[in-house]
């Protein structure tokens, strides 16, 4: 069965409070479901994300959930987005799951709040002083040479994401950033961000034991409505069980996007819409190339739209 029309909910990335809070207080959509999320949390989520330090706070964590999720009932009822297919790379997991039906929506909620805490209890006092480093534009045989430095150094690395041709996230120790930011740039490399806490990495194993433990024991998966592409290899996801799985991985195993762009070509999409604040997974080449890309976002749903009068 062909695919036509993939819905996307992307990784997540800092998203101040200012971008999007007109939008979670005036959206419909949003509107109702903050509303649900006030009542799963125990406390405002505007108020929380307005006041919360951090760019990835318990709030902004949850508000960045309900506004992918918004973004995808908007784009279907205004851009006429039916999906037939859903992924949800790195944090995206999380709207997959609520979007499909493999969680119910006050479940979500609660899940993505406990992940958050779980994150934050963890990180401080484990592996504090990892980080994840991104980067574009690295040849790879030019990264496998720099990376090899790092292990000839004795120095823990590990690739944690691919997100298109040189384009990458490696996590290492904070004191190689300044170092590993040189070096890429001497094989022409762009350095762009760091990202704490960290993700994707065999080394937080115990993370994703205590993930399991501590939130997800709690929490039943039904079979999804709508197949998942798991964002670790692409793997096309039809139970509730393999769903639990893949976001277990997410702590521990590497996110690749493009074997998810292949995934959704192979299964037959030609439209992607990326429902959500996104800069990155609707842009890269590795979509752009391959997919009439719509982007749902909170700025376009706030623009008023033009009505065409009846002859």
């Amino acid at each position: 069965m062909a695919h036509d029309t993939a819905l996307v909910f992307p990784g997540m990335g800092p998203v101040p409070f200012a971008e999007v809070g007109r939008f979670m207080v005036a959206n419909p959509i949003a509107r109702e479901l903050v509303a649900v999320a006030d009542d799963a949390l125990g406390y405002s989520l505007v108020d929380a994300f307005r006041t919360s330090p951090g760019d990835y706070s318990e709030a902004a964590q949850v508000a960045f959930f309900v506004n992918c999720l918004a973004c995808a009932h908007w784009a279907r009822d205004h851009l006429g987005v039916e999906p037939d297919i859903v992924a949800g790379p790195s944090f995206g997991e999380k709207a997959a799951l609520a979007y499909t039906g493999a969680l119910e929506l006050p479940d979500a909620v609660r899940l993505t709040a406990e992940i958050a805490r779980c994150l934050e209890e963890y990180f401080a006092t484990e592996h504090r002083d990892i980080v994840t480093l991104s980067f574009v534009r690295a040849p790879r045989d030019a990264l496998d040479a720099v990376l090899a430095e790092l292990a000839e150094a004795g120095e823990w690395h590990e690739i944690s994401c691919h997100l298109d041709d040189g384009f990458y996230m490696v996590s290492l120790s904070e004191h190689r950033v300044a170092w590993m930011e040189e070096r890429l740039r001497a094989i022409g490399s762009l350095p762009l961000y760091t990202m704490r806490p960290p993700m994707h990495a065999s080394a937080f194993r115990s993370l994703r034991d205590k993930a399991a433990r501590e939130v997800l024991s709690r929490y039943s998966f039904a079979d999804p409505e709508l197949p998942v592409v798991a964002d670790q290899d692409g793997r096309l996801l039809h139970t509730g069980e393999e769903l639990r799985t893949m976001l277990l991985d997410g702590f521990d195993h590497p996110m690749n996007w493009p074997s998810v762009t292949r995934a959704l070509k192979d299964a037959g999409a030609r439209r992607l819409c990326v429902a959500g604040p996104d800069s990155l997974f609707g842009r890269v080449p590795c979509t752009t190339r391959h997919f009439d890309v719509v982007a749902a976002q909170p700025r376009l749903a706030m623009t008023p739209r033009r009505r065409t009068r009846a002859a």
